[in-house]
């Protein structure tokens, strides 16, 4: 079988199945996630030895120190996806939950129902935990779904993908339920982006190159978000202590990650406060500041930014600083400049904090906390499948809710239309 064939007859295995979870009921659907948490727990030494295949594989490739990182198994990762898969289980299952019933002067009653997407396509990188986080959250919220992991997690994922078919077999639900491709061809990802007679959403988890190519190739609609330049505003009128807080935490909390702070814009009143208690526990981290002419003066170590720095994610020990005359030059920088990630405002001035709120075009905007809480457990949606910087059809954090749409129901006791 070709792999066009291959992935096709997947397609039409998980169209099958996600009729059967679209309906089937909570009990159910948790039963199959302590399922699978259950052989996930009894496979432990299993998915560490298929690990190691991947881990002396990629270190073999020249995989970067940081990658390899990403790839490895621990057995804390394994504990945090068996607990993963027990928190979506105590999530309130969004399936079936009607709203916003009113009667219209006809008498009918108009609302909604919230409805499974059908069939979710997941294309990741190097993590094995997603093979978990991306079937858990689909099995919860009635999808069906087609995970395709990275070349260099093949035997950590067919691993996992066992203990999942497990799980489902043993809940009494079809093992089409979830189905992790098992050829690493990038052919794969092609003919799985463009089948949108089998799939109805196709969400991308990986580094920028991986997600724009799918962003431009993909004929099936498409959740993602491509950057994370997220920035952190000081007004003049913030508390000092709470700004330097926040600020040193969204940038040094963890480098890696999308949340993470990569420009500190500071109001020009309260700079010559801030900035120079805020460089030097950035350099005593190691931390490469790198800012306007304003910012140089005030900090020397201080490399220039270009134009290039304030359009950059480094996901590394790096950040650029600018300051700004005051609110309307932060929000227009951010406007200009920002992912559409995550934002936050230190201000002690509620009218600022207002306008900040209203003014800023992105999925997250805050006000005093840091930029690092941005995430789906934080926000109470459990385990998150990604953070969408789109406008439709998700944004923000995609957890349970985020991975289904709405149906408009309507009741009547034999009303016609006159």
């Amino acid at each position: 079988m070709d792999i066009k064939d291959y992935i096709h007859e997947l397609g039409q295995k998980a169209r099958a199945a996600g009729r059967i979870i679209s309906s089937v009921e909570a009990g159910k659907k948790n039963r199959a996630l302590l399922s699978i948490a259950g052989k996930i727990e009894a496979e432990r030494d299993y998915l560490i030895q298929q690990n190691q295949k991947d881990l002396l594989a990629g270190q073999d490739r020249g995989l970067e120190a940081a990658l390899l990182d990403r790839l490895e198994l621990t057995p804390g990762r394994i504990d945090a996806m068996i607990g993963g898969l027990k928190q979506i289980e105590a999530l309130p299952d969004p399936v079936g939950e009607i709203t916003d019933m009113a009667y219209r002067p006809s008498g009918i009653q108009v609302g909604k129902m919230r409805v499974p997407l059908g069939v979710i396509g997941i294309i990741y990188e190097s993590r094995p935990n997603v093979t978990i986080d991306a079937a858990a959250l689909c099995l919860k919220s009635g999808n069906a779904c087609i995970l395709r992991g990275g070349s260099e997690a093949i035997h950590s994922n067919q691993a996992i993908a066992d203990c999942i078919i497990k799980g489902l077999q043993e809940a009494g639900l079809p093992s089409d339920i979830v189905q992790v491709v098992s050829i690493t061809d990038r052919q794969a990802v092609a003919e799985l982006i463009t089948m949108s007679q089998y799939v109805d959403v196709i969400i991308p988890r990986g580094g920028k190159g991986l997600i724009q190519r799918i962003s431009q190739e993909a004929t099936v609609p498409v959740i993602k978000h491509l950057d994370g330049i997220c920035h952190i505003y000081i007004d003049d009128k913030a508390d000092q202590e709470k700004a330097v807080n926040i600020a040193y935490n969204a940038k040094t909390q963890r480098y890696g990650v999308c949340n993470a702070m990569e420009t500190l814009l500071v109001n020009e009143k309260i700079a010559p406060r801030v900035l120079p208690i805020l460089a030097k526990q950035y350099f005593l981290k190691g931390v490469e500041l790198r800012g306007c002419l304003k910012t140089c003066a005030l900090i020397p170590e201080c490399k220039k930014a270009t134009e290039e720095d304030w359009q950059t994610e480094y996901l590394a020990a790096i950040l650029s600083i600018r300051i700004v005359s005051g609110l309307e030059e932060a929000i227009s920088h951010i406007n200009r400049y920002s992912s559409a990630h995550t934002e936050t405002i230190v201000t002690e001035d509620y009218s600022c904090a207002r306008r900040f709120l209203r003014e800023v075009d992105s999925s997250s905007v805050m006000v005093n906390t840091s930029t690092r809480f941005a995430d789906g457990f934080e926000y109470g949606l459990g385990a998150e499948i990604g953070i969408s910087t789109d406008k439709l059809h998700a944004r923000g954090p995609v957890g349970l809710e985020g991975l289904t749409s709405v149906k408009y129901i309507v009741l009547g006791e034999g009303h016609i239309r006159i």
